[in-house]
């Protein structure tokens, strides 16, 4: 396996110094990037594996930069958010603008490691078994087509605009047409790590979906409501 090469967008010296030394000890190539509009561009311009994106940043934060890297239809980026906030709106708002996870500062290195190594071995497994079944690159349910090879959906001919977070979800549902997901289970399986208490960043994801690809968003065909569990994915008759 190549070595993973990991971005690292961080204004503090201190905490970014000590985040490289940690990915080095991983055995990991590593990049330290000190302001938002730097660090954007090396996003965009590098084959990174990982991104670890401070929320306050000088010219540009945190959020613009992952709402902006969510907002391209290229490849996958896992970003893991570093903030001193503590406040549940920001982290929440980091999640649900394309986020795979989030660390509060001050964290110890070892919460650090395991979080990067989480988010890895889900992107790994995303990876895997994309190349294990390269035929089903088509989903259609319905009025619903799904291409996961142009990262389109379409709804009766109609394109959606869906955020990188959101097309994931869908496919995931898609695939296991029937199958009932808690949100505990989205998250672990679709974040890629348990966001104890954070369940409700699920619900918001699936009400946008629903907006987007449902006729009816208050009787949805597609992503169904089982009460007192959770969600599932309908094929219409």
């Amino acid at each position: 396996m190549n070595t993973r090469r990991v971005l690292v967008i961080e204004d503090d010296p201190d905490i970014g110094r000590l985040v490289t030394l940690q990915l080095a000890e991983l055995g990991f190539e590593h990049r330290l990037v000190a302001d938002g509009v730097t660090g954007l561009a090396e996003a965009e311009g590098g084959r990174w594996d990982l991104l670890i994106l401070d929320l306050m940043l000088p010219r540009l934060d945190g959020l613009q930069i992952c709402k902006r890297l969510r907002s391209r239809g290229e490849g996958y980026l896992p970003i893991l958010m570093l903030t001193a906030k503590s406040s549940e709106l920001d982290r929440v708002l980091g999640l649900e603008l394309g986020a795979d996870d989030y660390l509060v500062k001050p964290f110890s290195m070892l919460e650090l490691a395991a979080r990067v190594k989480a988010i890895l071995r889900r992107q790994e497994h995303f990876e895997a078994a994309a190349a294990a079944t390269p035929a089903a690159t088509l989903i259609e349910a319905g009025e619903l087509r799904i291409d996961l090879d142009r990262h389109e959906v379409q709804v009766g001919g109609r394109s959606v605009d869906l955020t990188a977070k959101e097309f994931e979800l869908l496919v995931h549902f898609a695939r296991a047409p029937g199958r009932v997901f808690t949100r505990a289970q989205l998250l672990d399986q679709v974040w890629g790590y348990t966001h104890s208490g954070y369940e409700h960043t699920v619900n918001s994801h699936i009400n946008r979906l629903r907006n987007k690809i449902e006729r009816d968003p208050a009787q949805p065909a597609h992503i169904q409501t089982v009460w007192g569990v959770g969600y599932r994915f309908a094929t219409p008759a």
